[in-house]
């Protein structure tokens, strides 16, 4: 959810107004969080800023006294608060790469995501026969039931597409079947539209199968006839 307010500046011997803003802003924030927040599934929550707004959020947030905020307060434990560059989505990248915090992170999804687009570049630079890129290429290593990760986007996953969202339902369902892991990647987050860039979908494969990367000259053939 995207939550944005307007701050009047500060002024001499006078904030009551950009206090207020502020106020305004860390309860539309906390209304938010209460929304859309599943704690039954989420792990932990980043609260990342370049100053102090992060502290100030969660003291108002904790401090409050409005009963729909009482199941953050609860859950005071999962949030975690961190430094970050900016206010803006590029530095969701910068903090997850910092080791401190995917320790906090080691087991929620995004962690996942990150690590799972990391292993795949690795893997992509140190042993190009065993990951692919690209809706033929997946497609093809499945057949053959090599997947051993399979990365894809939600976009393409819940597509309104109906032909093209059964596709990639039945690719997820095909690699779960033999024993292969899946990771659906949001695309509102960082390493979604990173994932993105490379078609939506990739694979690490269980063996290298370099008769895969023939697919790509083939279709770039076919395309320039």
């Amino acid at each position: 959810a995207l939550v944005s307010t307007q701050s009047t500046g500060k002024r001499r011997g006078s904030c009551t107004n950009h206090d207020k803003a502020m106020l305004r802003f860390f309860d539309a924030i906390g209304q938010a969080m209460v929304r859309h927040i599943d704690f039954a599934v989420v792990k932990c929550v980043l609260i990342a800023s370049p100053g102090f707004v992060k502290d100030k959020l969660m003291e108002y947030v904790l401090s409050t006294e409005r009963p729909e905020f009482k199941p953050l307060q609860e859950q005071k434990s999962s949030f975690v608060l961190c430094h970050s560059s900016s206010g803006h989505k590029h530095a969701v990248s910068e903090i997850l790469a910092d080791q401190n915090i995917t320790s906090r992170l080691a087991d929620t999804k995004a962690a996942g995501e990150v690590k799972a687009l990391t292993d795949f570049y690795a893997m992509l630079n140190n042993e190009p026969a065993r990951a692919f890129y690209g809706p033929q290429q997946c497609l093809a290593a499945n057949e053959n039931e090599a997947i051993d990760v399979l990365l894809v986007t939600d976009s393409l996953f819940r597509s309104n597409d109906i032909a093209e969202r059964q596709k990639y339902v039945q690719l997820v369902e095909d690699v779960r079947s033999y024993g292969g892991t899946v990771h659906i990647f949001s695309s509102l987050h960082v390493s979604g539209e990173k994932l993105g860039l490379l078609s939506g979908v990739a694979a690490l494969l269980r063996f290298p199968m370099p008769e895969l990367e023939d697919l790509t000259v083939d279709s770039d053939d076919s395309d320039s006839d």
